[in-house]
């Protein structure tokens, strides 16, 4: 028999067909077989988009605005009709019981002014006991681990032989991915907790190893204690108007949770640009019934489904005795759009703005708006211009043919449909790889994306304008300047590695020795990217797989310096705004800069959500000023820091994880 060890080598090698016909490496098509449903069956453009409404506030004092949000489970129609529901989980307010939805409602906010929220588990049943994961759970991977008990929570777990693996009451934390967040409201991957159900066993760990340190933290600041099955979050929203999601972030699980459906967009807004200058409006609190929105925010994500119509996710369908096992990337057979295969979106003669977001678990995406949705290579029609990145706006738009985006990027886009004639219909296609992806040119370095299926996004139907469009044309505006950071106190040189073990390969983040090979760490590994509170650091990120990894950190929005072999080349102009997740291409050095001045216990890791469930992550403690560090994985460089943007040559490593003053 072929073993668990081997199974895994397979996957993680991107053979996962070794171990389910689609996995890693595997089409759509093939997964689709599997799943018993069809993609190619499924009609397209049948069924309008669906734009997220606001979130209802349970409060909007003199000091902030206030939300009681649950994750709950429910059905919705994300297949066309007359395929059934499917079972989904999804974000919504405790208070008004038809707002859940997945996508969730959007947080609508505003920069200064802070938003508090209690984050619910409510994945329980009629009768308040537990329902278990609506996916198998491989419980042998380093994750929460409710059922080890608190003495062996957030470790390794253990097979227990069933096909299902884990189905005990499921853990949830909440993570505003791109937020400027203090600790206790960042939410920690050890911070989960399960919901308050009546037949939790007595002798499972309720929460994570990090949950009791952050509910004291927050109860200090703010006087207010976490109520059993919740935690309360507290967002300042001192940073620059920009687009963030929030979605769950629990230790190991995040990839089968995410892909169950909690995840929603949080717009903050401000006065970057005055009223009327970017298209809108975007969806309110209170708004009427048929509001005509022009600033809509788009989450695409893929998703396989069965005959049934459930959720389909490969790592559980394997016979092997142990249960489920846990493959290393994951592509769906269709494509989703707020909730909804392949939607139709009717625009008038008039300028957009998107909220672009891949939400997808491992999927790269390359866009583009065309007049044929079949043809490849793909002949875009309009221009997509970019106007923001994941921390805001943009130094100047970018007009794009296609635009790349990897998992949890997000993009503001401006697409302008006023020379378009009523009655045109157009599409947006993507011809990102149904599989892993390396970089390089659609149909020449890879395979796009099946054009009947997975390469077709959303139509769009052109009609006349109803009004006067008061936006300005992409190409004449005139987007504000922002501050740069200033020099770094430190260089850090990590790396991104392929790690064999036995029969196994995972993949692994790290620092560099003092040969300037990747030294990898796994999570439970002790600390080494501790910034002292208020420095600015250079990280050099070499990536030493073949796959593009997304690289996330948390607590910041950081400026990217350069990528290429030496990590020397220049930032396309796209890349030139604020980011808080950054393609690191395979054998290249990726460059950042940040600013740490938040103290605390953060994170950051791979967003290909299969690879940080596995190993894929690590601590970033920023420790205050004068406190000892342990393995920090760097050391103190003068001035230390090139200028964003200067192209500087990164130094050669002198240690283990060391730094030096960068040339530019």
């Amino acid at each position: 028999m072929v073993s668990r060890r081997r199974l895994l080598a397979a996957g993680a090698a991107g053979g996962a067909a070794a171990l389910v016909p689609a996995g890693w490496a595997a089409s759509g098509r093939a997964l689709a077989a599997v799943a018993s449903l069809d993609a190619g069956d499924i009609p397209k453009y049948v069924a309008p988009l669906r734009i997220p409404p606001a979130m209802p506030a349970v409060g909007t004092g003199p000091e902030r605005d206030e939300y009681v949000i649950a994750v709950r489970q429910f059905r919705q129609q994300i297949l066309p009709r007359p395929w059934p529901r499917t079972t989904v989980w999804g974000y919504g307010s405790t208070a008004h019981a038809g707002s859940f939805g997945c996508p969730a409602p959007t947080i609508m906010a505003r920069v200064g002014r802070p938003v508090r929220v209690t984050w619910v588990n409510q994945l329980v049943d009629a009768r308040g006991d537990h329902l278990p994961h609506l996916l198998p759970v491989d419980p042998t991977l380093h994750w929460a681990n409710p059922a080890g008990g608190v003495e062996h929570r957030d470790r390794h777990g253990r097979p227990d032989g069933s096909p299902q693996g884990y189905r005990g009451p499921v853990p949830q934390v909440v993570h505003l991915h791109g937020a400027h967040s203090a600790q206790e409201s960042d939410g920690h991957s050890e911070a989960w907790y399960l919901p308050a159900a009546r037949d939790v066993p007595p002798d499972f760990a309720v929460t994570g190893g990090a949950y009791a340190e952050f509910r004291s933290r927050f109860a200090e600041r703010y006087g207010l204690r976490w109520a059993p099955g919740s935690a309360t979050f507290e967002y300042d929203n001192d940073q620059r108007p920009c687009t963030l999601w929030y979605h769950d972030h629990t230790l190991g699980l995040t990839r089968e949770n995410v892909y169950a459906g909690p995840a929603g967009f949080y717009l903050l807004g401000g006065d970057d640009l005055p009223d009327g200058v970017l298209p809108g409006p975007a969806p309110e609190r209170d708004d009427p019934p048929n509001t005509a929105y022009h600033d809509i925010p788009l989450m695409i994500q893929d998703r396989s489904f069965t005959a049934d119509g459930d959720l389909f996710y490969p790592g559980g369908y394997s016979s092997h005795p142990d249960g489920p096992v846990w493959v290393p990337g994951f592509s769906g057979s269709t494509m989703v759009v707020n909730g909804r295969t392949w939607p139709t979106l009717t625009v008038q003669r008039r300028r957009y703005r998107f909220r672009l977001l891949n939400g997808c678990n491992s999927r790269f995406l390359l866009l583009s708006v065309t007049a044929n949705a079949t043809a490849r290579p793909a002949r875009p029609v309009l221009p997509v211009w970019q106007i923001g990145s994941d921390g805001g706006l943009l130094p100047e738009p970018v007009p794009h043919e296609r635009v790349a985006l990897g998992p949890a990027q997000r993009v503001d886009a401006i697409v302008d449909f006023t020379d378009v004639p009523a009655g045109t219909e157009l599409y947006l296609v993507n011809e990102g790889p149904d599989g892993m992806y390396g970089g390089g040119r659609p149909g020449v370095d890879f395979a796009p994306a099946d054009p009947r299926t997975t390469g077709q996004v959303l139509r769009f139907v052109v009609s006349d304008a109803t009004g006067v469009d008061p936006s300005v044309p992409p190409e004449q505006l005139r987007l504000p300047s922002h501050p740069r950071l200033g020099p770094a106190q430190r260089v850090r040189r990590l790396s991104l590695n392929e790690r064999r073990s036995g029969d196994s390969t995972i993949m692994l983040l790290g620092v560099l020795d003092e040969r300037g090979r990747g030294l990898p760490l796994r999570w439970s590994d002790p600390p080494t990217e501790q910034p002292t509170l208020g420095d600015t650091e250079v990280w050099e990120v070499r990536n030493f797989t073949r796959h593009v990894h997304p690289v996330h950190l948390h607590q910041v929005q950081f400026e990217m310096l350069g990528r290429g072999h030496s990590g020397s080349v220049r930032p396309e102009p796209g890349d030139r705004g604020w980011m808080d997740t950054v393609l690191a291409y395979p054998w290249e050095v990726t460059r950042i800069k940040a600013r740490f001045d938040r103290p605390g216990r953060y994170a950051w890791h791979c967003h290909l959500l299969e690879h940080e469930d596995n190993e894929m992550m690590r601590p970033l403690n920023v420790l205050p000023r004068g406190a000892a560090e342990a393995g920090d994985g760097g050391a103190a460089a003068g001035d230390g820091g090139a200028a964003a943007g200067d192209g500087g040559a990164a130094s050669a490593p002198a240690g283990p994880g060391s730094a030096s003053t960068p040339t530019g």
